[in-house]
């Protein structure tokens, strides 16, 4: 789920990568490592905007065999970095990673009043019993409900 205050900012984003992938494709490299099946399926899919990585690397690769060249996703762990250094930056003493902000989300969503279905559905569980740990952060009780009066 996007939020709608990071719209604008991604759209820059995306234009920006997509003049990245302009300039690559121009110096003769800007294509992306595809499946066998779908490479061979749309074999010009590779170098086609839509396939390109939202968040490409900045260096590229080079397959040493054909000798094509293209941009790969960033690694996982530079965001994982990234969350550790600000975590420290912050100066917290609580642990927290990138799984932190699922977490988070699933809470702020049950203290928003959101049903436990509709977060059982974002969070892509299976089983509502997955979800239902995260109802016992909110501990509230009784005193939690608001009467349907409150809402004339």
């Amino acid at each position: 789920m996007l939020p709608a205050s990071l719209k604008a900012p991604l759209r820059e984003h995306l234009k920006r990568m997509k003049m990245v992938h302009e300039k690559d494709l121009s110096d003769g490299w800007g294509q992306v490592s595809l499946h066998h099946a779908l490479d061979r399926k749309y074999p010009k899919a590779s170098r086609e905007w839509r396939w390109q990585w939202i968040f490409p690397q900045e260096n590229r690769w080079r397959n040493a065999k054909t000798g094509e060249e293209g941009r790969h996703h960033i690694d996982e762990s530079l965001v994982q970095k990234a969350v550790r250094r600000a975590v420290m930056a912050a100066g917290l003493t609580k642990r927290a990673t990138c799984h932190t902000f699922r977490h988070s989300f699933a809470t702020h969503l049950l203290e928003s009043g959101y049903d436990i279905r509709t977060v059982q559905e974002l969070l892509g569980h299976a089983d509502v019993k997955t979800t239902m740990i995260y109802t016992h952060v909110l501990n509230r009780g009784p005193s939690g409900v608001r009467s349907p009066v409150d809402e004339l």
